[in-house]
């Protein structure tokens, strides 16, 4: 892996509404006897000024702002919510049917009974490679914070609820089609495990919001939506950057901010001693980066706009843009129709674009003086070792091995490449493979993968590769520790059957855009077991038609 410097700059209920209101719900809380905080609030320095208009905020990390619907007339309604991500705020699932919670997870109006303290928060990042300065939360604003019963911390954030003094020149609002990309996908890698922010509900707000999708001057009428999404904090690299590349007095906002995360979301450290716990934070932060790239890397998913505003400081996936899952394998693969001068985000880029955006944010705590520019590079050059071994780890578990090797898994990648094979539906046909391991394959390859196979339309030449690797891979099977069985269910639990992928996920935009919502339903359903195999969902592991897979369904802009 490269060196990567520190300050480098390279690189009314509807149809099929909320299908998960089915199960049973567990006694909690009502929206008013939530357990609110706001310690954001209280203890960072922010900017009371009301006014949402446009404008640039020095030494405050967030704004005042108040939800505003479109129109006096609108009229939210609720299309679905997670009854897991209800729990974690100890809320009772019949509240999510309440009139006050689709008002305030709409947008619409604040209830009486509920003393929140609404902000926008401020930050900056490097946008593609370069500073962009100010950006800010321009159409996501935090409701407050929730502490449950298990003394977590819940930040209550929503996205589309009207304008802020970050919005730029945009309205504050957000989309269906985007609003339903965001909701799912967050709740799907929740499911898979891997870190992310989560999605409570998604609300239509019954207005419409004008998107140019391709920035093409194709301006259309589409019918907004807020999703409310939930996480620990949402504090971003790029909110630390802001005051340091300001410098002057704004520098020792760094510090301030530094201590709150620290204070709230890595407890163990407060005991530290001097700038110690500076240097942990930021070793914690390098570490759990590279877990979760490779958690990605594991599933396919591609993010699509990796610049720092979108980087997390608690290492969790945040901000659903136009991501995409990879499935006819493709390491250039960017799901970014923005991206694809540069491909700067492609699959294959996105372990050394963690490397540089935790590069920056290294720089921005070494400039406040948190610690010296050796030691955050020194921490920062542990990242290659972390990511391998991170990754060798996970590939092992994918291959059935108890240890990882790199001739075989650099062998089925090309082998996936050469014939653009699924890369989801080919990991989860290995375990066939593996339970066949003592039974020869007779010169046919076993019918799973042989079925990935001929969706791919691989050739004679191709499927006489893929023989000569599956007999190298069963001989690799044979002579480790475990048993058959034991290597195939772990094979299992770690290759999913399923994932979002962007052509369905598109057709339950389209259905929702018709008023029925439960495709949408249907989707949150299946990927809350995303490792079982669930009756009558063959039709959900469907690659997408070749006809599908550019612009509009596998590859999206950033309008929303």
């Amino acid at each position: 892996m490269r060196t990567t410097r520190l300050g480098a700059s390279a690189l009314p209920r509807a149809r099929g509404m909320s299908s998960s209101s089915s199960s049973s719900s567990t006694a909690g809380r009502t929206l008013p006897t939530l357990n609110w905080d706001k310690s954001f609030v209280k203890e960072l320095p922010g900017d009371e000024e009301t006014s949402s208009g446009t404008r640039q905020v020095h030494g405050a990390f967030w704004s005042r702002v108040e939800p505003t619907p479109a129109t006096s007339s609108s009229r939210p309604y609720l299309i679905s919510h997670s009854r897991e991500a209800a729990a974690l705020l100890d809320l009772d699932e019949g509240e999510c049917h309440s009139q006050d919670f689709v008002n305030l997870f709409g947008g619409k109006e604040i209830a009486s009974s509920l003393d929140l303290a609404p902000f926008a928060q401020n930050y900056g990042g490097h946008q593609f490679g370069h500073w962009a300065g100010q950006l800010g939360d321009g159409r996501a604003m935090t409701l407050g914070e929730v502490v449950n019963s298990a003394g977590e911390r819940w930040e209550v954030q929503l996205k589309g609820a009207g304008p802020t003094p970050y919005s730029r020149r945009a309205d504050g609002r957000a989309v269906l089609r985007s609003s339903v990309r965001e909701y799912l996908c967050s709740e799907a890698l929740f499911h898979l495990g891997i870190p992310t922010t989560r999605a409570l509900s998604l609300v239509g707000t019954g207005d419409g919001v004008y998107r140019d999708m391709f920035y093409n001057g194709d301006v259309k009428l589409e019918k907004g939506a807020v999703v409310c999404r939930l996480a620990p904090c949402f504090v971003r690299f790029g909110t630390f950057q802001l005051p340091a590349v300001r410098g002057g007095e704004e520098v020792g906002l760094v510090r301030k901010l530094a201590d709150y995360v620290i204070k709230h979301h890595f407890k163990d450290l407060e005991g530290e001693k001097g700038g110690r716990k500076y240097e942990r934070m930021f070793e914690r932060v390098v570490e759990d980066s590279a877990k979760l790239v490779v958690h990605w890397q594991g599933v396919g998913f591609v993010h699509g706009v990796l610049n720092t505003d979108n980087m997390s400081i608690l290492s969790l996936t945040i901000d659903y843009g136009p991501f995409g899952f990879l499935e006819r394998f493709n390491v250039n693969y960017t799901p970014n129709t923005t991206d694809v001068p540069g491909y700067r985000y492609t699959f294959k880029n996105q372990p050394q674009i963690f490397l540089w955006n935790l590069a920056q944010l290294g720089s921005a705590l070494a400039s406040a003086g948190l610690f010296d520019v050796d030691k955050g590079q020194e921490i920062l050059d542990r990242y290659g070792d972390l990511l391998t071994s991170a990754y060798e780890s996970q590939m092992a578990r994918k291959m059935g091995l108890s240890e990882y090797n790199q001739d075989l898994s650099i062998g089925l990648m090309k082998l996936m490449s050469d014939c653009r094979s699924d890369m989801t539906n080919t990991y989860r046909a290995l375990s066939q493979v593996t339970r066949m391991q003592n039974d020869g394959i007779g010169g046919e390859i076993p019918s799973k993968l042989d079925e990935v196979l001929r969706v791919a339309e691989a050739t004679e030449e191709q499927r006489e590769g893929w023989l000569e690797w599956i007999k190298e891979y069963q001989a690799l099977l044979r002579e480790d520790p475990m048993s058959a069985e034991d290597q195939a269910e772990l094979q299992d639990a770690t290759n999913p059957c399923y994932i979002l992928r962007n052509h369905l996920c598109q057709e339950a935009i389209e259905a929702a855009e018709d008023g029925d919502y439960g495709p949408v339903n249907d989707l949150l359903d299946l990927l809350r077991k995303p490792f079982e195999e669930q009756e009558g969902k063959e039709g959900y592991k469907r690659v997408v038609p070749k006809e599908l897979d550019g612009p509009g369904v596998s590859m999206l802009s950033c309008s929303s």
